[in-house]
């Protein structure tokens, strides 16, 4: 039992006090990763503060967004305007979301509007399959501007490498979840945002547009989406694989809570390094696989002791 105990408590932290190198790439790995969690969980926050439903589809549209990259690349068109056609196709997909699914929706149920996510991530992935197959596709390419073999930045003599890949993923996703901050809390469409998700017939009432957010929202869900996509099929593939490594963001919106930006941001940074170092570490007392199952562990000791998340708002209803 002291054995146990030791191999739990002091082993870890005397390993990464040892290898601090190690760890520093632990660490940054695992902040790849976390802010990656980061961008997908903020596509489900805007869907989530519009319409009060979890939004399913989230991510089958990170899988669609980069099968339809790669697919008009192999098709012919050069990188940068197969880029351009897909963002194309994810704001045509938002306005169809939102011409035959949503406007029909108003002011039904939630349950309804979580239906018709699940049954639109049921249409998407069967469009996917048919139009670009269900084998894995590779991101990695010089016109597309991914390359599998160099190295940015090496530090402690080679010990700790920072891949460019991972290093570009970081920057511009962390470019955009600043970016879409600002956007949703500086601008009137934010503003509007904000009371569509109090109240939608309140939002009606005063005049804002409920079928023209909702359009904004699920474009600008699917522009992360595709950004998302593009990132994680650079580091692993893309494949349908995917769309289950994209539900870890359900973890992440536990952990910040799902009305909140700033916690999708931290909640996916908690996420992602802390089931690389778990992994590292702790993994073998566990027999490995920690990555598998990290994110919903921390979460349901999250939803027993503070179900509203960190920056979420304790709903308080009487009864």
């Amino acid at each position: 039992m002291q054995e146990l105990i030791h191999s739990l408590t002091v082993a870890p932290f005397m390993e990464m006090g040892q290898y601090p190198d190690f760890l520093i790439q632990v660490v940054w790995e695992g902040f790849v990763a976390g802010i990656l969690y980061a961008l997908i969980a903020l596509g489900f926050v805007l869907i989530y503060k519009a319409s009060g439903v979890f939004n399913f589809a989230q991510g089958i549209m990170v899988v669609f967004s980069a099968l339809v990259l790669i697919g008009l690349h192999e098709a012919g068109m050069p990188a940068w305007i197969a880029l351009i056609a897909t963002i194309g196709v994810m704001g045509i997909l938002a306005m169809g979301i939102e011409r035959f699914v949503l406007r029909k929706l108003v002011n039904q149920h939630d349950a309804i509007l979580l239906m018709a996510t699940i049954g639109l991530t049921l249409v998407l992935k069967g469009a996917g399959q048919l139009f670009f197959g269900g084998e894995t596709k590779s991101m990695i390419s010089d016109e597309l501007g991914f390359s599998s073999g160099a190295y940015d930045w090496e530090v402690f003599d080679g010990l700790v490498i920072f891949q460019h890949i991972d290093i570009a993923a970081a920057v511009i996703a962390v470019l955009m979840v600043i970016a879409l901050s600002l956007f949703f809390s500086k601008t009137r469409i934010g503003r509007a945002l904000r009371a569509v998700a109090d109240d939608h017939q309140a939002a009606l009432s005063v005049g804002i547009s409920l079928n023209q957010i909702w359009a904004i929202v699920w474009f600008a869900s699917g522009i992360v989406a595709l950004v998302t996509g593009i990132m994680w099929g650079a580091r692993s593939d893309v494949s349908f694989a995917l769309e289950i490594i994209a539900l870890k963001a359900l973890a992440v919106l536990i952990l910040g809570g799902f009305t909140s930006i700033a916690g999708a941001i931290v909640g996916g940074l908690l996420v992602g390094i802390g089931e690389k170092l778990f992994e590292v570490y702790w993994g073998p007392i566990f027999g490995g696989g920690v990555e598998a199952w990290f994110a919903y562990v921390l979460a349901l000791i999250f939803l027993l002791f503070r179900p509203q998340g960190l920056f979420g708002e304790r709903i308080i209803e009487r009864v």
